[in-house]
């Protein structure tokens, strides 16, 4: 009878183990997940960026440095690796981005520009679908790493090498803390 009852225990603790496991391997995939998420609206800001600078550039031909600072930000926020490198050069060109949309505002055909109205609102756009695609990362991400430190999950944790994930946040005191503006 004693023989059942740790046999019992046994399998309890290996299915435990199992389960466990595979708890650690699908918060993994969706912090994966919503980190393609991000990288795809991201890169679809790339995509608009230069669109929306060429725009302005025809009525605002004599603002050079202000799209140099955009063309600098957007290249550097593609070649980021890393999420904090990446959270750091995505709010550089959110900073450029605005200076842009200032320019913008000492010029009134090119704020009825029917473009750069299409492109204002792109923009805008993927500037909401970035924040959805942050909060969704962060929610995978704050998971992800309440198992690892939960007891009793963090044995399997350290067993197995599951490491807490970084947060993609805005950095702290940083004036970006409000989305892009593009209203006009």
């Amino acid at each position: 009878m004693s023989l059942y009852i740790i046999l019992g225990i046994l399998v309890a603790i290996v299915l435990w183990l199992i389960g466990s496991y595979n708890g650690f391997v699908t918060l993994i995939n969706r912090t994966q997940e919503a980190w393609a998420d991000i990288d795809v609206q991201l890169k679809r800001r790339y995509d608009l960026i230069p669109n929306l600078v060429e725009t302005v550039k025809g009525y605002a031909a004599h603002e050079k440095g202000t799209f140099e600072k955009i063309t600098e930000a957007r290249s550097n926020a593609m070649n980021a690796q890393g999420i904090e490198e990446k959270a750091k050069s995505e709010n550089m060109l959110s900073g450029a981005l605005k200076s842009l949309f200032a320019v913008s505002e000492n010029y009134p055909d090119l704020k009825a520009n029917q473009n750069f109205l299409e492109l204002q609102k792109e923009l805008s756009d993927t500037e909401n679908k970035i924040q959805a695609a942050r909060r969704f990362y962060n929610g995978n991400v704050r998971d992800l790493n309440i198992k690892i430190e939960s007891f009793p999950s963090n044995f399997i944790a350290k067993m197995f090498n599951f490491l807490k994930r970084e947060f993609f946040e805005l950095e702290e005191g940083s004036e970006q803390k409000e989305p892009v503006k593009v209203n006009f």
